[in-house]
């Protein structure tokens, strides 16, 4: 089973290219540059938590939507992507809410 680094960077370039949206044009709505962006299609990086909801916003979904794999995540899979993210939603208590309705997709 792929590493959700992986699977996220393919979800994110499968949602973007079903929308018509080239990579330099995703880049340029998310404010990132098109290196980044390629390295977390292509899965050696993992975004920040700001970066998944640019991205998210940029495709006009929910944060969501990016996480419903067509293979289904292993429970550890998404406790460890839960784990990556802690750091960022610190003292925020909207996005402690949008982790917990991603997690709740494991029930």
């Amino acid at each position: 089973m792929a590493n959700l680094k992986v699977k996220l960077g393919k979800r994110i370039k499968e949602l973007r290219k079903s929308k018509g949206i080239t990579q330099e044009k995703l880049a340029e709505m998310t404010n990132m540059d098109i290196t980044s962006l390629s390295k977390i299609e292509t899965g050696r990086n993992y975004p920040q938590y700001e970066t998944i909801e640019k991205i998210a916003e940029a495709l006009n979904l929910d944060i969501d939507k990016l996480f419903c794999f067509s293979e289904k995540l292993s429970k550890e899979d998404y406790l460890n992507a839960i784990n990556r993210n802690l750091m960022f939603i610190k003292n925020n208590d909207e996005k402690l809410k949008i982790l917990y309705e991603i997690s709740s997709l494991l029930v």
